[in-house]
């Protein structure tokens, strides 16, 4: 594995890659292939096997945390970038044993602060309950 980036500039990269996917049917190959093109950008290893897990695991994902949102609440109200947030954060902790639940979330919170507007709670609080 390249270890040019540290696991948390991974974990952004892996996060853009998803919320890319939140608008574009072409699949995630088309979506690397665009970026590396558009953006001279190189993916991280990392960032890619997150990627790739949501893309195939969506469904599973998208089921745990339609069960832990609170009552009224459904994915289609959750916001873009906190959606793709939630996946990556779902999919670190229900498939990758070598991340630590806490890391998964507490990392899911920092990328919350960056993109979304306070959000971060509501992050925690959905994967607090999945985690569990």
């Amino acid at each position: 594995m390249d270890n040019s980036i540290s696991r948390y500039k991974a974990r952004e990269q892996g996060f853009i890659l998803i919320f890319e996917m939140l608008f574009n049917d072409d699949g995630l190959e088309q979506i690397i292939a665009n970026a590396e093109e558009s953006r001279d950008l190189e993916v991280d290893d990392y960032a890619l096997k997150l990627a790739r897990g949501v893309e195939e695991e969506k469904d599973y994902i998208d089921g745990l945390i339609g069960e832990n949102l609170k009552k009224g609440w459904t994915i289609r109200r959750i916001s873009k970038p906190s959606l793709a947030i939630l996946r990556l954060a779902v999919y670190e902790i229900k498939f990758r044993g070598d991340v630590p639940d806490s890391v998964a979330i507490n990392e899911a919170v920092e990328l919350a602060k960056k993109y979304t507007i306070d959000e971060s709670g509501f992050i925690n609080g959905v994967l607090g309950a999945i985690a569990k």
